[in-house]
């Protein structure tokens, strides 16, 4: 089956054909990095990244690139306010969004920077220029023409018919439905951050950041542009007009936006309380794989309503797959094989492909993978699974996990990395018992190290590697590195 997904531009689910066979060259809009992230961005983020696993696990070479946004409104005020500059004050944040985007076993894209691009973003606005598309305002600012592309609101399907030549807006988000010209370029205001470059002292507009640095890695025209679906307008429609105009050739041909989510029913916001970030929720003692898997149990397009209920059942699932894996690793069986038992493996596999076919259908997905457990607990209660039956199961888990991503027991480790950064912060106050509970019974004892190296030589001793495989990613897990060496076996923690 191809990989059906729904493309915002034509509004319909099609079928994704990359540009070159078996290539595919994908642009996500990355953090804007002012604050800490937030669930609504993670789970656009998530979205994303089992997308592109998803790609690379249907045989597509892939190149993708997410931009880190370190230069925009929002910065250059908070760097000013604070004192510092503009990477210094950035630094902090993006080390954040690097950190959590791990912990949550996000994979890291290709990663490109504003700030590292402004003299080819100074050029794209001379060439915008030369072509009459963009104009020079009295104060050195530099504006994008909406009246030279008739297709303004080709993206969004907002009707900009009556649109006026000449109005502007400066701030680089807003929320009307304005067209008007917008900032490709912004000269200083006093004590702002500014670059010096051809086209005179300033610094690039958000949208500018994008088209730039998307084009200059993926080229011209490339294949997926994914993000949040409060990109769509003005950000993403910004971004082709001025692209396409410079370049007359499609932008992007896939555009992918994923929705963003409820909290107990009710939209996120400072105001109510409701807003969390994945440190938030870390503090109160969830863990990281429970938010995963969370926050990717909804298709893409579909609100998610987040409740701390369903993290509690999400954590409950987790545990159920990871204990099935031991299950399955850590057992004995008769030699031979059961057909039943046999396809079941393979059915599931060819289930959750088919899903994830399906416009990256991840319910159907987690359904599939947890009826496939639930028969083979009740064969293995009752002896019918078989020695030749484990490997097809376990690479149903494989394939599952090759997408989710939950499946690793290291918790605890994450934890404690958030438990650490808490007194930093100044929000040592905001450690629940729960996270101090995970963060202690994380933490083997030299004892229980040395226990469970002589359980790990003598199961590799009896030749049960499996075993020994699983107690060895149990201390790895907890942070204990563990070496073979002429000696004997040593180990050390991280």
């Amino acid at each position: 089956m191809a990989l059906l997904l729904y493309n915002t531009m034509s509004s319909q689910v099609e079928e994704f054909r990359p540009l070159r066979d078996k290539e595919v060259r994908m642009y996500a809009c990355g953090p804007t990095v002012y604050d800490y992230g937030h669930i609504g961005n993670f789970r656009t983020f998530i979205a994303v990244d089992m997308l592109q696993r998803f790609l690379r696990q249907s045989g597509y070479k892939l190149r993708y690139v997410m931009n880190i946004t370190d230069v925009d409104d929002k910065i250059i005020r908070n760097a000013a306010r604070d004192g510092v500059s503009v990477q210094q004050y950035t630094a902090k944040y993006e080390k954040a969004f690097l950190e959590d985007a791990a912990m949550i076993a996000i994979e890291r894209p290709i990663l490109v920077r504003a700030t590292e691009h402004v003299a080819e973003m100074a050029e794209f606005v001379a060439k915008l220029v030369e072509k009459g598309i963009a104009y020079r305002t009295d104060d050195g600012s530099y504006y994008f023409r909406i009246a030279s592309f008739p297709r303004y609101g080709k993206l969004s399907k907002k009707d900009f018919s009556g649109m006026l030549d000449g109005a502007r807006v400066d701030v680089d988000e807003y929320d009307k439905d304005s067209a008007r010209d917008f900032a490709l370029w912004k000269a200083p205001k006093p004590g702002e951050a500014f670059w010096d470059t051809s086209i005179g002292p300033g610094r690039p507009g958000w949208h500018l950041e994008c088209s730039v640095m998307s084009m200059q890695e993926l080229g011209e025209s490339f294949d997926l542009h994914a993000g949040g679906e409060d990109l769509v307008f003005p950000h993403h429609e910004n971004e082709i007009a001025q692209s396409e105009s410079l370049t007359g050739k499609t932008f992007a041909r896939f555009w992918f936006h994923v929705r963003f989510l409820l909290v107990e029913g009710e939209k996120m916001s400072k105001s109510l309380g409701n807003f969390y970030t994945l440190r938030d929720l870390v503090l109160k003692g969830h863990k990281p794989s429970s938010i995963r898997y969370l926050l990717a149990s909804v298709p893409y397009r579909n609100q998610l309503n987040f409740t701390f209920d369903g993290l509690k059942q999400a954590a409950v699932s987790v545990e159920r797959l990871r204990n099935f894996r031991q299950r399955l690793s850590a057992g004995s069986f008769p030699p031979g094989s059961n057909a039943a038992i046999q396809r079941l493996g393979g059915e599931t596999i060819d289930r959750m492909r088919g899903a994830l076919d399906d416009d990256l259908n991840t319910a159907q997905a987690q359904a599939a993978i947890f009826e496939m457990v639930r028969n083979a607990n009740s064969a293995l209660d009752s002896g019918q699974v078989k020695k030749d039956d484990v490997a097809p199961l376990l690479a149903a888990l494989e394939k599952f996990d090759e997408i989710f991503a939950v499946l690793k027991d290291d918790d605890g480790p994450k934890m404690k990395q958030v438990f650490d950064w808490a007194p930093t912060e100044g929000r040592e106050k905001d450690i629940s018992p729960e996270l101090r509970e995970a963060v202690e019974s994380s933490q083997i004892s030299d004892a229980g190290i040395e226990k469970k190296i002589a359980e790990m030589v003598a199961a590799r001793g009896s030749r049960n590697f499996k075993v020994s495989d699983a107690l060895r990613a149990e201390l790895t897990a907890a942070g204990v590195v563990v070496e073979n060496t002429k000696d004997g076996v040593r180990w050390h923690r991280k």
